[in-house]
Formats: structure tokens, C-alpha cells, sequence
């Protein structure tokens, strides 16, 4: 069973687990067919995506109609995203934007370069979370894949559990999705996805605002 987060007539926001992917897989039947089960309707929509290790918020629409508005506010970048990620390593800055063109590279991976083409814009903050663990708050521009993971390579901080980009092995990857805000048919939206039991550990003080 999936955790609803916010139900709405036309569309459905749900908190997606770690680990399975937002497509029919091998592993499984896929996440909107299972959704579409738990929910009994014939079929939901998918209106953006998050990488297959990800957490977190996960926007589907109820009907076509919402699915195309929806899917176009992601595509013009009106919908303000916010992820959460953790490193065991120093960034070479604490805060900021990180900028460059996405390049495919080897082994499935993604590589950020100085190039304009197929750009990709990250804000972010961070500060300590517990001894040795650095707490990222991300606010992607752009939606490029493997962005937000890329981007924290660019800077020295590869995420905890991110070995494919040099990441320390941990038992998850550590991003997360943690809120989406949006308009709707002229009435704003703020979801937020809680992080699951593995967070807790890094967190000291709780998850509090950057």
C-alpha cells in the first residue's frame, strides 16, 4: 500500500518508497498499475518522475485532463520543487547555484560540463546534520536526469548510497523529495513527504529548515 499524502478530484500525490521504479519493470507491475489497484480506478497518470532509488512526493493525475495541465506546469517549471540529501563528505561551498550542461557519460551516468546545451540549474543550502554527515537541501530549476546527483558530485559531496557516483555504499541512496508547491486551478498547493525510518539516525535535532 502506497502513503497517500493529498487526494485530490483530479489528481493524487503520494509519498513513493525507495527502490522501485515509477515504470513496469522486471521487479515488478509498476507503480501506477499497483496505485491504480490500491485506489480502484481504472488508471492514473503519470506527470513527472523520480529516479527509481528516490523518495518521496510523487504527483499523479486522476484524469487526462489533469495529466496534460499537470505535466505542462512541471515542463514550464512552475511547480517548486525541494529534495533533501545526505553526504559523508565536504563540499567544496556551502551554498549556492550549481550550473553546467548534462553530458551522457559511462556506465549509465550523467557528467555536468561547461557547455550550454541541455542545461541544468541547481540552488542549495546545507549544514551539519549529526558528526560527519552533511544535511543538502536542493532546489532544482531544471529537471534533468540524475541532476540533483550529479550536481552534488560536481561539488565533492556525492550522496550517501550513491556508489554509481562515487558515493559511500550505505543501504539506501539519501534523496529524498521532500515537498512540492503548485497552483492549481487558482488554489496553492504544499505537500510534503516524510522521510522514512533510515533519516533518522542523521538527524540530531530532527528535520528542520535549512
Amino acid at each position: 500500500m502506497f502513503s497517500v499524502l493529498f487526494r485530490h478530484s483530479d489528481f493524487i500525490a503520494i509519498n513513493k518508497p525507495a527502490d522501485m521504479s515509477v515504470h513496469q519493470d522486471q521487479d515488478s507491475d509498476g507503480l501506477t498499475r499497483q496505485l491504480a489497484a490500491q485506489l480502484n480506478v481504472e488508471r492514473v497518470w503519470l506527470v513527472h518522475r523520480l529516479d527509481k532509488p528516490t523518495s518521496g512526493v510523487l504527483l499523479l493525475a486522476l484524469n487526462e485532463a489533469a495529466a496534460s495541465v499537470l505535466a505542462r506546469q512541471f515542463a514550464e517549471r512552475k511547480m517548486h520543487k525541494t529534495y533533501i540529501a545526505l553526504s559523508d563528505r565536504k563540499p567544496v561551498k556551502k551554498q549556492g547555484r550549481i550550473k553546467g550542461g548534462m553530458e551522457k557519460s559511462r556506465r549509465g551516468t550523467w557528467k555536468l560540463t561547461r557547455s550550454n546545451e541541455h542545461p541544468a540549474v541547481t540552488d542549495f543550502c546545507s549544514r551539519s546534520a549529526v558528526p560527519g554527515i552533511r544535511l543538502f537541501e536542493l532546489h532544482p530549476q531544471t529537471g534533468r536526469t540524475h541532476q540533483l546527483r550529479v550536481a552534488l558530485k560536481s561539488i565533492g559531496s556525492p550522496i550517501l548510497g550513491d556508489t554509481l557516483y562515487g558515493g559511500t555504499p550505505a543501504p539506501r541512496l539519501f534523496l529524498h523529495a521532500l515537498n512540492l508547491r503548485f497552483n492549481y486551478q487558482g488554489e496553492d498547493f504544499d505537500i510534503t513527504a516524510p522521510t522514512d525510518e533510515m533519516w533518522l539516525p542523521y538527524f540530531s535535532d530532527g528535520l528542520q529548515p535549512l
